[in-house]
């Protein structure tokens, strides 16, 4: 397989140009509602580059609801139920996919009402957030971003990832963060996101971004 050509970009321009390219999306299942995904480490903060999406979004006359897949994680007695640093835990169960599913993809269906949940649970409380939910107008597209999401079928209309090579992965991970590192292993190893995406955004060094566009 020839390896993807990425090319030098700044971030206000990749949001920008992603921006200009979510305005055409159109959902395959002729749902309303354009389904985003900001895949990647938390050390690549692709929550960052879907909230300047956001913006630009904002910009051009487009409502869009940004939300982390970290306020769906479970709650702490059963993400630590074999231990706090479980990778294979960390892997497939930490985070809430049926109430992302129920909150989140399925008000935003064909036949849904666009009332989504921005998030459901507390990880710092421990508690339910108790945020209200959000009305997303027809048109107006959901951004999620989080880690290790294109392993979990959900129907995202168009996905980013926001890569790091294993050194920078490992240089930019906070140490007490470490033992999460195999996980991402097995991720690149099982679902290969960097070719499953449909952008690549690669960010080793955060102040000068490349992407394939």
């Amino acid at each position: 397989m020839a390896p993807v050509r990425l090319e030098p970009i700044t971030w206000e321009r990749l949001g920008d140009l992603l921006a200009d390219r979510l305005l055409d999306l159109k959902p395959a299942d002729g749902s309303p509602w354009p389904r985003v995904a900001f895949d990647g480490a938390p050390a690549a903060r692709p929550g960052d580059l879907a909230h300047r999406v956001s913006e630009a979004l904002r910009l051009r006359g487009r409502s869009s609801q940004v939300v982390a897949a970290e306020g769906f994680l479970r709650p702490a007695s059963l993400r630590f139920e074999y231990g706090h640093q479980d990778v294979d835990a960390y892997y497939d169960g930490w985070f809430d996919t049926g109430a992302l599913w129920r909150e989140v993809f399925n008000p935003l269906e064909p036949s849904g009402d666009g009332r989504i949940l921005p998030d459901l649970w507390d990880p710092v409380t421990d508690r339910a957030t108790r945020t209200s939910y959000v009305q997303l107008p027809p048109g107006g597209l959901l951004l999620l971003h989080g880690p290790l999401l294109l392993h979990h079928w959900f129907p995202f209309d168009l996905t980013v990832h926001v890569r790091l090579s294993p050194a920078a992965l490992r240089r930019r991970t906070p140490e007490a963060q470490h033992w999460s590192l195999p996980a991402f292993e097995r991720y690149e190893s099982e679902t290969d996101p960097g070719t499953a995406a449909d952008v690549l955004v690669r960010a080793d060094d955060p102040r000068h971004p490349a992407w394939n566009g």
